[in-house]
């Protein structure tokens, strides 16, 4: 029985490869020379402008991609995600994040049943309490309004709301709405995080959410008691009905918990946690700080853009683009990281977010049918917001490896400032880094340039820029919830373009298994040898050395009663 066929058997993919060849006999010095494919290289939405002219690409490759994703199926492929089909093979499971944000009367179906409605049912609850929650209307145990809310969960259920919070928080009408108020986030099981995230709140005005569609995982749950027990020493266990809800299923273990089963909200399987920002994973916690209304711009942006995803043609297809010109860069030219790089402080964690929604999702080795691919897949992402960055690792981007780059800019800042008397305002001046990097990563800076200039000979390798390093850039017209949830989908879609081309699933972790199941092993050793004094036993020699030194020193804790967080 034949091999299932890989998207690089193609006549399509065979002929980018003989492709690169003359990409490399050019220069984006020459490239960007030309008007006309400067012209071609771009694409807008909604305000959202995109300007991939400092692609190392010419207007003949964009069309070898557009014929590779005929030949990957990737229209079909996108409509099979749209209309509810179990994409997610290895797990049997529709991939519906679309459906979070689709609008009420829209009609999506998962088994044969439309799901907008029971999305529509969370919605409407979470908008329900957050107005009971942020009125006052719902006290704590002592009689008092909550104004402080922790959010315990971790990955998905952690770092796309960190994100989305982040950059809500300096947006002029999500700020207003926010007076009075803090969300923080609890995600690490170290006991430092636990620390930090209680520092200086109070149990009397604090509202706990856990976040955890089984009501099992091991770091979220651990935590989850670890912040329970706080409220309980200080306002006894009738209070934890009170100062805790839940994002789960699993009511049974909610109510053992000691969380009211009423105040739980759903999300299903077929909402993968890397995705999951927009369902009551995020939308609870953002909306008790910001208000059901700021939280449902936000998602309305993202439907913007699935819509867009959705029905474009791919000539002018944002997310397409995007995915097609990092499968060239990753699979093709060999560049196996891209850097995210905000001009916009708000956005500062927008590449942690990328960095598990690109690399668990599209972090694979075989394909969807359990081929080892023969080609590169996935992306090495990594980020900061400029000018930071710049101060940081851009030498290495400038004059060590190739790293294909995001540029992402702001036209209106969240707060503008000016200064009488100064060249240029706050946000220009962030602003002329956003334009200038770009150019000088694509034309670099030549000996000869360098001998005009009268540099001395020996520092002429040194202050020589080859160029010709590949960068895109996006051009906000602002940062509102609405934009916000923009930029989210278009990266959610980039990534399965990628996934659809490579042939892969995009939308399953195999890899996070394993480290846990090792991990579990572990926690029985340690707490064997705490408990009961049993030496270490059947670990490899280099495991055991480590473990028998850790166990050497006495615990920072006593095991006969609990400690809490003294920060």
């Amino acid at each position: 029985m034949a091999s299932p066929a890989l998207i690089s058997d193609t006549d399509q993919w065979k002929a980018l490869q003989a492709h690169v060849g003359a990409i490399h006999k050019t220069h984006l010095r020459d490239l960007m020379a030309d008007a006309d494919r400067c012209k071609a290289m771009t694409a807008e939405f909604e305000g959202v402008f995109l300007d991939y002219a400092r692609q190392q690409a010419t207007t003949e490759t964009v069309d070898k991609l557009f014929k590779l994703a005929e030949a990957a199926k990737l229209k079909e492929k996108i409509e099979k995600m749209f209309n509810g089909d179990k994409i997610n093979s290895t797990e049997n499971r529709s991939v519906l994040h679309v459906a979070l944000r689709a609008p009420r009367d829209a009609v999506i179906n998962s088994d044969g049943v439309n799901v907008v409605p029971k999305v529509w049912s969370v919605k409407d609850k979470i908008k329900q309490f957050s107005e009971t929650f942020r009125s006052g209307s719902w006290v704590g145990a002592t009689g008092k309004p909550l104004t402080n809310v922790v959010s315990v969960g971790i990955g998905g259920s952690f770092l796309g709301p960190l994100f989305v919070h982040t950059a809500l928080q300096t947006d002029p009408e999500a700020a207003e709405s926010a007076k009075g108020r803090q969300l923080r986030f609890l995600a690490n099981v170290d006991p430092v995080d636990v620390a930090r995230s209680i520092k200086d709140l109070d149990p009397e005005t604090t509202l706990v959410v856990v976040v955890s569609k089984t009501f099992t995982t091991a770091e979220t749950m651990l935590n989850a008691r670890t912040i329970k027990e706080w409220i309980v020493s200080s306002l006894g266990p009738q209070a934890v009905s009170k100062h805790m809800i839940a994002v789960s299923t699993n009511l049974k273990l909610v109510k053992e918990f000691g969380i009211d089963p009423n105040n739980a909200f759903a999300f299903w399987d077929w909402v993968g946690g890397r995705y999951s920002v927009c369902s009551a994973v995020g939308v609870l916690p953002l909306s008790l700080q910001y208000g059901f209304p700021i939280v449902q711009k936000f998602l309305e942006g993202a439907s913007s853009i699935d819509n867009h995803f959705r029905t474009a043609s791919f000539e002018k297809n944002i997310p397409v683009l995007l995915g097609l010109l990092s499968v060239w860069n990753v699979s093709f030219l060999g560049y196996p990281a891209r850097a995210i790089l905000p001009y916009s402080q708000a956005l500062e964690k927008l590449a942690p977010h990328i960095q598990q929604l690109s690399m668990e999702s599209n972090g694979k080795g075989v394909s969807i049918d359990g081929v080892p691919l023969p080609y590169e897949a996935g992306e090495i992402d990594f980020g900061e917001p400029g000018t930071n960055g710049q101060h940081s690792f851009y030498q290495l981007i400038h004059q060590g490896r190739v790293i294909p780059c995001d540029f992402i800019g702001v036209i209106k800042s969240q707060q503008p400032v000016y200064l009488k008397g100064e060249t240029v305002s706050n946000h220009d001046e962030l602003m002329s880094n956003f334009f200038a990097q770009p150019d000088a990563l694509a034309y670099g800076k030549t000996p000869e340039q360098l001998r005009s200039e009268n540099v001395s000979e020996n520092l002429i390798p040194h202050k020589t820029f080859k160029g010709n390093r590949p960068s895109l850039s996006f051009l906000l017209s602002s940062l509102s919830a609405y934009e916000i949830g923009q930029l989210l989908a278009i990266y959610e879609h980039r990534i399965a373009v990628q996934g659809f081309i490579w042939g892969i699933n995009s939308f399953d972790q195999w890899g996070v298994e394993l480290g846990k199941s090792l991990a579990s092993r572990v926690r029985k050793q340690l707490h064997a040898s705490r408990m009961e004094g049993k030496p270490v036993e059947g670990f490899n020699p280099s495991s055991a050395s480590l473990l028998a030194r850790y166990l050497a020193v006495e615990p920072s804790t006593p095991y006969d009663t609990t400690v809490l967080p003294k920060v």
